[in-house]
């Protein structure tokens, strides 16, 4: 068989197939023919130059995980797409994180997943990985409760026209991955020397505070220190007023006392007197 009639064969067969090709299927297409059965290098060959031939067009031929398909080129898929009511599903940002995890670090286990991200993983969440087919039970890991350990499935390449997990975009160029768990990070020295460059700024701060702490608490003291002295200083000149009143009232006690005394021998010298001069009047 011919290469022009060959190309033609698989251009039709691609365009018509509502799933890739795998080339096993493609081969088998053949085997009917025997006189006319082309090699598997030969149907390389003409899949190779097929592609070529759609380059530059609405339409390419793709390898994907499960073979060669006829599709839109990414470019025009937003017209094409206005030809259904329908439109594509929004998929959450939980559902979004919990996949590339799954994709990234295969097999894992929803409780490493929920480790990871910091929170739970909702049942709904796998549930719907799994009903799309881009996830599934790999098998359990050996450990107390047997958690069951996920992984995707070659749909999931096709949804994003990947031939294997090696075409997977670094994860140094998602943008996005950083929030998800430092564990994902491929750059660690860069984020290991600026935590230590955070460290240093904050070593810095609180030492500044440590000092304008001890300056506060001296100035703090030496205000207290004043303080205190103006009270003792207060609390001696009232000590001292209250020793002098308390001495003035005992001395005017005592000048009053004096007076009494004086008075009452007064009245005492007179009443003899007067006793004296009655006595000898009566003689």
């Amino acid at each position: 068989m011919e290469l022009a009639q060959l190309k033609n064969i698989l251009e039709a067969v691609l365009l018509t197939a509502d799933q890739p090709m795998e080339m096993r299927k493609l081969e088998a297409l053949f085997e009917a023919d025997e006189e006319q059965c082309p090699s598997s290098d030969l149907i390389l060959q003409a899949l190779s130059a097929l592609q070529e031939d759609y380059q530059g067009r609405g339409v390419e031929l793709k390898e994907v995980a499960s073979g060669y398909r006829m599709q839109v080129v990414p470019e025009c898929a937003n017209w094409v797409s206005r030809m259904w009511e329908e439109k594509a599903p929004r998929y959450s940002r939980a559902l979004l994180e919990t996949l590339v995890l799954i994709a990234y670090r295969q097999p894992i286990t929803r409780g490493e997943i929920e480790e990871i991200r910091g929170v739970s993983v909702s049942s709904h969440i796998v549930k719907t990985l799994s009903e799309r087919e881009w996830v599934r039970v790999l098998g359990h890991k050996d450990v107390p409760g047997r958690p069951s350990m996920y992984g995707t499935t070659r749909e999931f390449l096709d949804y994003f026209n990947l031939k294997s997990l090696d075409d997977l975009p670094s994860l140094a160029d998602l943008k996005d991955l950083d929030k998800l768990n430092p564990e994902l990070a491929l750059e660690q020295e860069v984020a290991a020397e600026g935590e230590e460059e955070s460290a240093g700024e904050e070593e810095q701060v609180v030492s500044a505070d440590s000092v304008d702490g001890t300056e506060q608490e001296s100035q703090e003291s030496a205000e207290s220190d004043e303080s205190l002295d103006g009270e003792v200083s207060q609390v001696s000149a009232d000590d001292e007023l209250a020793e002098d009143d308390q001495l003035d009232a005992e001395d005017s006690a005592k000048r009053a006392e004096m007076a009494l005394d004086a008075e009452e021998s007064a009245d005492s010298s007179e009443l003899d007197k007067a006793e004296g001069e009655g006595t000898t009047t009566v003689e």
